[in-house]
């Protein structure tokens, strides 16, 4: 198999979306830990008409995430990059999410960054929660920007007795994802290639319908009636914002943040403003 590669991690909602929507005349490597997940997917976009190739990938295990970097380069030149696999508040317990929203983001940005080709991006979905989440200090957010990938779990404000909530968690792990991106930047920039990050919103996934369903349903869809769009985004949406942030009218972009949320942070923080000023 040759030609160009796009590798997508998590085969959701999100990234059956971005593979339709970038993947015709590539080799599209669809992995995931699900093998039911991943055959579903595959079926499905090989149904309609794409080049599928699947693995099996713990994001969680470095060995696992360089053997997905490895494959990917034998399947051809590996221009373009997305991961979408993520744990929610109601899906995951803390050390999950930990594991599975910090850790295997910073692994995958680590192996993928000496196997993208020059000219080739990626992205990395995080979320609104990154912008949303409790203050951390100047050095918390170094630490989870810079410390080596194998230690980011034995940071002491990680510790099981200073995240005791599965929402504080999945805000910390956003947020490290932004900071991440932003590190890795230089990194994959040596290789002439580009890495951001898009933020959704609530989104119409089964991920998201979970969330909607869980204990914190009704401030997520008062967070929704605020926001300028007043609607759940869909997986379309996220896919177009990573397909700008992958394609050439983005070259000049990388290392940022893509908030794609329908308005949820712009509206919160105006309604903070307005309330300091009365």
């Amino acid at each position: 198999m040759s030609g160009n590669v796009l590798v997508i991690i998590g085969a959701g909602g999100m990234g059956e979306a971005v593979a339709r929507r970038l993947g015709q005349g590539k080799t599209v490597l669809l992995a995931d830990i699900g093998e039911q997940t991943l055959k579903r997917a595959e079926e499905v976009l090989t149904g309609e008409g794409l080049t599928v190739m699947t693995q099996a990938v713990d994001v969680t295990s470095a060995d696992s995430v360089r053997a997905l970097a490895s494959a990917a380069r034998e399947a051809g030149e590996v221009t373009q990059v997305v991961h979408t696999a993520g744990l929610s508040p109601v899906q995951a317990s803390v050390e999950a999410i930990l594991a599975v929203d910090l850790l295997g983001v910073a692994l995958v940005l680590d192996e993928f960054a000496p196997v993208i080709a020059p000219g080739g991006a990626g992205v990395v979905i995080a979320s609104m929660a990154g912008h949303m989440t409790v203050p951390l200090t100047p050095e918390q957010e170094r630490a989870l920007a810079t410390t080596p990938s194998g230690e980011l779990l034995q940071l002491p404000f990680l510790a099981p007795d200073m995240v005791t909530d599965a929402g504080i968690a999945y805000g910390v792990s956003k947020r490290a994802n932004h900071l991440r991106v932003m590190a890795a930047s230089t990194a994959w920039g040596q290789r002439g290639a580009r890495v951001n990050s898009v933020s959704p919103g609530v989104i119409s996934t089964a991920m998201g319908q979970a969330e909607l369903a869980g204990p914190g349903g009704e401030f997520m869809r008062a967070l929704i009636g605020m926001s300028g769009t007043k609607r759940l985004g869909t997986p379309g949406d996220i896919a177009g914002a990573t397909a700008f942030l992958l394609g050439p009218e983005a070259s000049f972009i990388t290392g940022t943040d893509l908030l794609v949320d329908g308005g949820v942070v712009a509206a919160t923080r105006t309604v903070a403003l307005d309330s300091m000023g009365t």
